[in-house]
This record gives C-alpha cells, structure tokens and sequence, in this order.
C-alpha cells in the first residue's frame, strides 16, 4: 500500500521515528503505551529506508511504502520538504540505530509532544528494526 508523503514525517535523531498519519496499517500495529519513553519492540515488522522510498513490512499482508524523496523530515527543529540529504541524513541515523520507531497516528500532531505521542494510548506502533 502506496502512503502519501504528506501523511508522513521522518523525525531525525539517536533513534529515528516515523510519524504516520491516516495510515492502512494503524490497526494492525500493536497500540503503544510508553509513558516512561521506553519504546517496545514492534515484532513481527521490519524497516527499509532508502532515499527514493521507505518499506515498512508487517506480518502477512501488511506493509506499507512511503516515497521518502517527497517526505518531509524534521531536523534540528527545522522541517525540510525537498531536501535530499536530510533524507539521506535520516536513513543514516536508522541504519545506525537498527531501526526505526514507527508511531501511526490519526492525524499529525502540529507540535510534538513525546509525552503525549506515547503515553495518551492513542498512537500505535513501535521500534521497528531493519530489514537485511
């Protein structure tokens, strides 16, 4: 299932997220309550980020892809909506990491509130590691 990039934020950083809005597979994804910040583990999915277009792949059917080169990306508190290499910034930092945090939402949040993403019991998702 092809995701428009408008429903979609790559957020930099130690371990990179994947804000999705609207998403296929919210649902699916396990609900995530982490008050404490510590993310679990999302089993049964993995991650491939690539410049042109990120794959999330879930269990069976599931799965999503994203055209990462049309996505925004949040670094340094600044968005970047054409930038390649803040892309390329944010598959570094998630091959780095293993992985990827993945957040399905509703909606995007106009702020990012971490607490609120991961303790309010409305987001679902998890670390998502690599695919090799």
């Amino acid at each position: 299932m092809l995701l428009n990039p408008e429903n979609t934020l790559f957020v930099r950083g130690t371990t990179p997220v994947l804000l999705l809005a609207d998403a296929p597979v919210h649902d699916v994804l396990p609900p995530l309550t982490a008050p404490d910040g510590a993310i679990p583990l999302c089993d049964g999915w993995g991650i491939v980020p690539k410049l042109t277009m990120c794959v999330v792949d879930g269990p069976g059917e599931h799965g999503l892809i994203v055209p990462a080169i049309a996505a925004p990306v949040l670094d340094e508190g600044a968005v970047n909506d054409d930038d390649p290499e803040a892309m390329s910034a944010w598959c570094a930092d998630a091959e780095q990491a293993g992985g990827a945090v993945v957040l399905s939402l509703d909606q995007l949040p106009e702020v990012l509130d971490w607490t609120h993403l991961l303790g309010s019991g409305t987001a679902h998702g998890g670390f998502v590691r690599l695919l090799s």
